[in-house]
């Protein structure tokens, strides 16, 4: 009783310091309640440079947008803004009601207010898939990274775990200007910046270090630059070293996230933050929904970031296997997907007594209580509930004691979730079958009950075989950790696809990297046999993400002088396109995927080291592109922060910025043809001549001049013109996508860009 009168107690008070709160704002009960964080864009005056001047004279001018209070003074509108951003935009974050966004709209150099959005979050092994050895190779050649800052929008991060020590890494660069917010025990020559941005606004007084909640953001931290820990595993599985990408680089870890997802006043606050203190690579596991540009503060934040040197490393998304579902597509932004690895934590799910009726499946929890050689009454959750109980809702199940219960993944229910269902309706075990749309793409997650996830067509078989006796049986039998799937990477359904539709001319995702069960870093033990170095499998574009921020500081490091055009140039024009077995990557189907769910393909960092020649992109050379997607003048503004006349500029389309690939469309009865150019530099030996290889995509002609490329410097440019031709009757044969290849070849060298062509009805 005590104890519920001491919560009683601080909700009261907690109620009583948000009133006391709202009341110091000048506001009354009604506008509390329509009270909301908005994004407002200003035009700094022409006659001023307002990036020049201190933190507070440029918060003072944007407090002169804000309303009158009923307690008019700078400390009431001052407590109103949340952010003041400086580096990645001219604008501020402000608790606003909508009326006063109405009246802000009249004054003098507004551009625009929008409500905060929320966007959601989006290893042992992955070193030797990707050819990462310690002691020789590109890990040796760049010195593991050695010197390079890894900036982390995320969730925060568990500091003190073994993965973020600093053993083997030197001091910070002298031009690092970050402070860690943990305290002296927790910081060091690895973490070196730790921010929170959650709840760090001004009127607000927390004011706590980025602790990791929720596991995320230790998890992609030490993917990208994970130190070695020995004797990682999770359930006893997956056993080895584990090590990020980059284990000698630095970490700042910026915290944006909380349980409710992640605010993008939050986001645009810490990457003003972070280019301010000088990172080298940013890398965010997080997106929304397809926008413009001028209104995506994830692209307006990393145009800034590019236009000072850094690495803008980004989600996909899980929302596939859909065509149109990308976040994060500007060009400056590398966007990443998400692929398998040769490592499975395989389990079978065997039905009836044929020991030859078996089916693959995949399950962390691999428990040695579970008697797998005993076989258990199987039944169907479709016919032991309600209308709900084939995806294994909550309280959907009933008379499920003692046995296996096949259960379908989807409706709008988790995995682990379902699991939980089988468990308290007293079920036995889980056999978790797929939706047709996701194929043969499965997950090792940790159930609370033994499990094993099978493909959609095992499902059907096991459906199939319930229905077709009167008491079927079934046993689940666990294989742990097994290395040698020939058919890896293979493309994750929850991978997302494109073609991009902010950009269709631009072709995304970029690159697609390790996602599906990767083992890292973890803020708490998920099983007893944890002490200190606790790890978690997971999957996700957020694990592929750090993957290739990781792989990209190493690059920095190797090639201090690229620009992060480049690097994204040498990771895509190097890409796998073959799996273990020299065959296609293939995707949840088990079939070739295209070319909008690979992007360029696999990363290969040791190739991506020494591309041979690379497409370069300056920020400028966005400019046009921009102006090509018909943005207005102001809109372009938002993006680069600084003055664009459209009409004063010769716009391209975007299939013309010097992109390391090709993005066409094609509409029906189209005869024209389209001409582009791509401009390559030599940063291999200074003597080299490139050859043309084309695999021209179906129903389209190309021609490219010239045909050979002869360089006799480094550095040197060179220029080349590409013609495409629809041939007659192109898209009107049932294909609407086709794919190629342009690739630059020498004795040493393959510098391959995709092709991606839409057909388009009129």
């Amino acid at each position: 009783m005590e104890n519920k009168k001491g919560v009683a107690l601080m909700q009261l008070c907690l109620l009583g310091l948000t009133f006391m709160f709202y009341q110091s704002l000048g506001l009354g009960q009604e506008e509390q309640n329509s009270l909301q964080t908005y994004i407002v864009w200003v035009e700094k005056p022409v006659s001023r440079n307002i990036f020049s001047q201190s933190h507070e004279g440029l918060e003072s001018w944007y407090q002169s947008f804000l309303p009158e209070t009923t307690v008019n003074s700078n400390e009431q509108k001052s407590s109103r803004i949340v952010h003041a951003y400086r580096n990645v935009g001219t604008g501020f974050a402000a608790k606003l009601t909508p009326e006063e966004v109405k009246a802000m709209e009249k004054k003098q150099g507004f551009v625009s207010a929008r409500p905060e959005r929320i966007l959601p979050l989006q290893t042992t092994h992955t070193p030797d898939f990707l050819g990462l050895h310690q002691g020789y190779g590109l890990w040796k050649q760049t010195n593991y990274g050695e010197g390079v800052i890894i900036g982390v929008l995320d969730t925060g991060i568990g500091a003190g775990h073994p993965s973020f020590s600093d053993e083997g890494v030197p001091p910070p660069p002298a031009r690092w200007k970050g402070k860690c917010e943990f305290n002296a025990t927790l910081c060091n020559n690895k973490l070196i910046g730790a921010k929170n941005f959650v709840g760090s606004g001004k009127g607000n007084t927390t004011d706590s270090p980025p602790v990791d909640n929720h596991g995320h953001g230790t998890h992609t931290s030490s993917t990208a630059a994970g130190n070695f820990v020995a004797g990682a595993s999770v359930f006893g599985e997956a056993n080895g070293t584990a090590v990020g990408m980059a284990p000698y680089a630095h970490l700042a870890m910026y915290k944006v996230c909380a349980g409710g997802g992640c605010a993008d006043g939050d986001i645009l606050a810490a990457l003003d933050a972070a280019v301010e203190d000088g990172v080298d690579v940013l890398s965010l596991s997080l997106g929304g929904e397809s926008l413009p540009f001028y209104e995506d503060v994830i692209a307006i934040g990393a145009f800034a970031a590019i236009q000072k040197g850094i690495f803008f490393s980004c989600a996909a998304g899980n929302s596939g296997p859909s065509y149109n579902s990308l976040s994060n597509e500007a060009p400056w932004i590398l966007t990443v997907g998400a692929s398998t690895t040769d490592r499975i934590l395989k389990s079978e799910a065997q039905i009836g007594d044929d020991k030859n009726n078996h089916f693959d499946g995949k399950s962390l929890s691999q428990s040695e209580d579970f008697d797998s050689a005993v076989s258990l009454p199987l039944v169907y959750a479709g016919s032991v509930g309600n209308q709900l109980s084939a995806s294994c809702k909550a309280g959907s199940l009933e008379n499920v004691e003692g046995k296996i219960v096949l259960c379908e993944t989807g409706g709008g229910v988790t995995n682990i979730a379902k699991g939980e269902e089988v468990k308290r309706a007293g079920g036995a075990a889980m056999i978790l079958m797929n939706q047709e749309t996701d194929g043969f793409s499965t997950l090792a997650e940790s159930h609370v009950l033994p499990s094993t996830h099978v493909s959609y067509a095992a499902g059907l078989q096991i459906k199939s075989y319930i229905s077709s006796t009167s008491s079927p049986t079934a046993k689940i039998l666990f294989n742990g950790t097994v290395i040698g799937d020939a058919l890896a990477p293979k493309v994750a359904s929850f991978s997302s696809r494109g073609p991009s539709s902010a950009s269709p001319g631009i072709l995304k995702p970029d690159i697609i990297g390790p996602g599906v069960s990767i083992l890292a870093a973890w803020p708490v033990a998920v099983d007893q046999t944890q002490s200190k170095a606790t790890f978690n499998i997971i999957s996700g574009t957020s694990m592929s993400t750090p993957h290739l921020s990781g792989i990209a500081a190493l690059l920095k490091s190797s090639h201090p002088d690229w620009s992060p055009a480049a690097i994204k140039s040498a990771i895509m024009t190097t890409a796998n396109v073959l799996n273990l077995a020299g065959k296609p990557i293939v995707d949840q189907r088990l079939e070739p995927a295209d070319i909008f769910a690979t992007g360029a393909g696999h990363v290969n960092p040791s190739k991506a080291n020494d591309p041979g020649l690379v497409y370069d992109t300056q920020p400028k050379d966005y400019i046009p592109y921009l102006c090509g997607l018909n943005y207005t003048d102001q809109q372009i503004q938002l993006i680069t922060k600084q003055a664009v006349i459209c009409s004063q500029v010769e716009a391209i389309p975007e299939a013309q910025l010097n992109y390391p690939s090709f993005s066409i469309k094609i509409r029906s009865n189209e005869t024209q043809s389209q001409y582009y150019t791509r401009t390559v530099r030599n940063v291999g030996p200074a003597s080299s001549t490139y050859n043309l290889d084309l695999l021209v995509p179906h129903k389209m002609g190309m021609s490219v001049n010239p045909q050979m490329l002869t360089f006799t410097e480094v550095n040197q440019e060179l220029t080349f013109h590409v013609e495409f031709i629809a041939e007659d009757g192109a898209g009107k044969d049932g294909v609407p996508i086709s794919q190629g290849y342009l690739r630059w070849f020498s004795d040493k060298y393959n510098v391959t860009s995709p092709i991606a062509v839409v057909f388009e009805s009129t």
